[in-house]
């Protein structure tokens, strides 16, 4: 049974990250569920992120990291949310 569950879970996480590169990525957080519409951002030629064109392991990603980056390029290019509630959904 523990396999199954495990077997599962995995392909669940799989799949998740397969969708996650075109689709939208939904983070549990402690203030509210953050939601990043993924596809939107690379339309718009976002390179803030990954340390390549080709994608990968963001490095540093968390919390903090989301803060400083996602919040401050919102600010400096003036679109996008930049106030808690509008990221962090409950």
């Amino acid at each position: 049974m523990k396999r199954i569950i495990a077997a599962a879970a995995l392909t669940l996480f799989t799949a998740g990250m397969a969708l996650a590169q075109s689709e939208t990525m939904t983070f549990p957080a402690s203030m509210g569920t953050v939601t990043f519409p993924h596809k939107t951002h690379q339309a718009l030629g976002c390179t803030k992120c990954h340390a390549t064109d080709k994608g990968g392991k963001i490095e540093g990603f968390g919390k903090d990291w989301a803060h400083k980056t996602c919040k401050g390029c919102h600010t400096d290019m003036g679109k996008g949310p930049t106030k808690c509630g509008d990221c962090h959904k409950k």
